[in-house]
């Protein structure tokens, strides 16, 4: 039996196919795409920055109180924003993948919320002990490892909490709606994460102090 080789018919198929891949690419990752869905959520991050400045300045008798929190306070921020802002990029590529397309029973869902959540518990417990010698290196007056740990933890582990509840929310609706979770989901996490970790902070810091 003599091999035929394939004839430019059988191939129409797949050029077909290649190019309908490539113009989805091609406008998925176009310069109007990225700037109409991210700008507006980059605008409100700006906004969200604010706020949470905001609230950091009426915690000035907490600052007070509390030797040591301002130390602690931007690293709070920055560890809250980094691993939640990885979380939802994470959640992102996999809802791009198809590896999550509901909330309930997914491994990969529950896998990378675990591992935020346990970063977020290991990563604050570090946080508040170097705050403590931290401040005493620096020749300041400290609250003591015990309180700056606790009040790091409490705020960083509840923020974790409520951040990757929107996050998946974010991931999963952004994407139903024909939204790239990656233009969103990153900005609208680093904007909440901001504004939902002082607040934490701050709760925390009043909880610690009432007990």
């Amino acid at each position: 039996m003599r091999y035929e080789p394939e004839t430019d018919i059988d191939n129409e198929p797949d050029e077909f196919e290649s190019e309908m891949i490539e113009e989805s690419l091609s406008e998925y990752a176009s310069i109007k795409s990225i700037i109409s869905e991210a700008l507006p959520f980059e605008i409100l991050a700006t906004f969200g920055g604010v706020i949470a400045g905001i609230i950091l300045s009426g915690m000035t008798e907490q600052l007070e109180l509390v030797p040591g929190l301002i130390v602690i306070a931007p690293a709070v921020l920055g560890l809250r924003g980094n691993i939640s802002c990885t979380l939802g990029s994470r959640l992102g590529s996999a809802v791009h993948m198809g590896l999550i397309t509901r909330v309930e029973r997914n491994p990969e869902l529950i896998n990378n919320i675990a591992g935020s959540l346990t970063l977020s518990l290991i990563l604050t417990i570090v946080l508040g002990i170097m705050g403590h010698y931290i401040t005493i290196l620096m020749g300041l007056d400290s609250a003591g490892a015990l309180v700056l740990t606790s009040i790091a933890v409490i705020s960083g582990v509840s923020s974790g909490i409520i951040l990757s509840i929107i996050t998946i929310l974010l991931a999963l609706g952004m994407f139903r709606f024909g939204f790239d979770p990656d233009n969103v989901v990153t900005p609208s996490i680093a904007t909440l994460g901001d504004i939902i970790s002082m607040l934490m902070l701050f709760l925390a810091t009043r909880l610690v102090i009432a007990i």
